[in-house]
């Protein structure tokens, strides 16, 4: 009997080693994450690197023939800089815009920038594609002639201090320099980048020096140095656009100045006594948090952060956050927007865009790996509902024209029930929709439900999920967007959501040279040895493997709480050595 026993614990002892029970890594939880479903129904994962392919075969392509097409346009009124820029309209539709409008000048960065970001985290060079250079043409977003000389939202100034037509609202003066940044980190050759983007960072810490710790404001005059108050609600979460793009500075050109800016308004944020989040700055607060208490030895508080960020407890902007929920058979977990309005209003480029900085966090806080992975599986699986060729008709506020998108452009969103008060209310949730007819008049305004600036930044999540070989197991990589990082080792995410060991047959990059070994940042241990081409790896039930390909046979070493692998930290936080 006694021997019968030792030999059950020798074999249950296998099995843990085998499905990492001894992982050191703790998971900590996301109380909204808990809430998504484990395996969210019905699953289908679409192939968002070819859609975003799609999107930039279809969408750029000045000889587009349908009604409303083609969606681009050369604007070349030199805004800002003497050249020519492309102009893409923001909706299907949209009035405003286009060479008959305004003279061609109407057209916005977050699309224009969202597009060639994209494209180029799936493997496109939009700086040379059919002999244009799309990346030196957003020089022209540059507002130098506003005196502001900071990326705006809009190329006029007429149009750019007006707030591009949606009033003064500080993030859409934040977030395409946030955007900008992302994008000279994929062009760090391109003329003038270098010295725009010391620009916006001067004018960002002197702003930072302004403000003093207090963003409690609706938008700030960079042009004057002055915040200013408006009826549009104070936007605190500012202070993490202004971090990001301070510490993507420091990161960059090394000046401490950038530094002590990016640590001023991250104090800025934590500060605040309620949720701050506005519309989705607060994600990069999270992630700033996580990498630079990794990198710099601060103490920002991710929790307090990372729970501002996903429960829907924001004040100002009632409710906004990441939904959860089961509506009529359909699993829309996992969606960034308004948890309140209408039962619930997903945006699709606020998802998209979550991705980026909330993905690359989990380097850097291995802790997070399995409520990360579990949000990611529920946001990538329900964000093909936006699209009409995936949404049911019957859920849709305009199916009869869903031709017009040539399969590569969404709605804008879809809610629990329809925004509109007098359309669309007899249908079920959820609603694929948009608010476009709410501020684009014109022939046919119900067409302009379909957003082109949102589908622009599919490539986020094409440049970051791969599928793997099982349904419901998707392979997130943590360096897509995990900009001006210093020298990494390839990592990736895999959270299994089955309630039993899964195995997956992990590939090398196909650029890995040499032998590579394969160490799991949450089990703290080698996984596999001198691999030429992969590996078998075991994933445990609801958990997580974050995998690092590191080289064959090179000095592993610890500084401080960092394990390093020939001088390049692969553990940030290792009990390793």
């Amino acid at each position: 009997m006694m021997k019968f026993k030792l030999i059950a614990r020798f074999i249950l002892l296998s099995l843990c080693l085998a499905t990492f029970c001894f992982a050191q890594v703790k998971q900590v939880d996301i109380n909204r994450v808990n809430g998504m479903a484990d395996l969210p129904k019905p699953l289908q994962i679409i192939d968002w690197k070819q859609m975003a392919l799609n999107f930039d075969r279809t969408v750029y392509d000045f000889k587009a023939e349908g009604k409303y097409w083609p969606m681009v346009w050369m604007d070349s009124t030199g805004k800002n800089f003497n050249q020519p820029v492309l102009g893409m309209y923001t909706a299907v539709g949209d009035v405003r815009q286009g060479l008959q409008h305004n003279k061609g000048m109407f057209h916005e960065a977050l699309a224009n920038m969202g597009s060639v970001l994209g494209a180029s985290l799936v493997g496109l060079d939009k700086s040379n594609q059919q002999g244009l250079n799309y990346v030196g043409m957003l020089k022209n977003y540059f507002n130098k002639d506003t005196g502001w000389d900071i990326m705006m939202n809009n190329t006029a100034p007429e149009v750019a201090l007006l707030g591009g037509g949606y009033g003064r609202d500080w993030w859409y003066d934040v977030y395409p320099n946030v955007l900008f940044y992302a994008v000279y980190d994929q062009y760090p050759s391109e003329p003038d980048f270098e010295r725009l983007a010391r620009r916006i960072a001067d004018q960002f810490y002197k702003a930072d020096s302004v403000l003093n710790g207090n963003y409690h404001y609706s938008y700030f005059d960079y042009g004057k140095m002055k915040p200013m108050s408006t009826q549009i609600c104070a936007q605190p979460d500012a202070a993490a656009g202004h971090a990001y793009v301070l510490y993507s500075a420091y990161k960059k050109f090394g000046d401490p100045r950038y530094l002590k800016g990016a640590i001023s308004a991250m104090k800025a944020l934590e500060s605040q006594e309620i949720n701050p989040t506005y519309e989705l700055l607060m994600p990069f607060g999270a992630y700033l948090a996580a990498r630079m208490n990794a990198e710099q030895g601060t103490s920002f508080n991710l929790a307090k952060m990372l729970d501002w960020t996903f429960d829907g407890t924001a004040v100002c902007r009632e409710g906004w956050g990441f939904l959860v929920g089961n509506w009529n058979g359909f699993d829309i977990s996992g969606t960034v927007g308004s948890t309140v309005d209408h039962g619930g209003y997903a945006f699709l480029m606020n998802t998209f865009d979550a991705a980026w900085p909330l993905v690359p966090l989990v380097r850097y806080q291995p802790e997070y790996a399995t409520a990360i992975g579990k949000w990611m599986l529920n946001a990538v699986n329900a964000s093909r509902l936006f699209y009409p060729q995936y949404m049911p008709a019957s859920h849709q506020t305009i199916p009869e024209l869903a031709a017009v998108t040539k399969g590569v452009i969404a709605y804008e969103g879809f809610a629990k029930a329809s925004t509109f008060d007098t359309l669309y209310q007899s249908l079920k949730a959820p609603v694929a929709q948009g608010d476009g007819p709410k501020w684009v008049p014109g022939e046919n305004p119900e067409v302009s439900q379909f957003s082109v600036y949102g589908s622009a930044h599919a490539g986020i999540f094409g440049g970051i999920v791969k599928e793997t070989e099982i349904k419901g197991i998707l392979g997130l990589d943590l360096l897509a967007t995990d900009f001006y990082h210093q020298k990494a080792y390839p990592t990736y995410l895999f959270y299994n959501p089955y309630k039993t060991v899964k195995t997956i047959l992990f590939k090398l990059p196909a650029d890995t040279k040499g032998k590579t070994d394969l160490y799991d940042v949450v089990a703290q241990r080698f996984v596999a040895r001198n691999l030429s081409r992969g590996a078998k790896v075991n994933i445990p039930a609801q958990q997580s493997v974050v995998l690092v390909c590191v080289p064959s046979g090179k000095k592993v070493e610890r500084i401080g709480k960092q394990m390093l692998i020939d001088g390049v930290v692969v553990d940030y936080n290792s009990s390793y050595l």
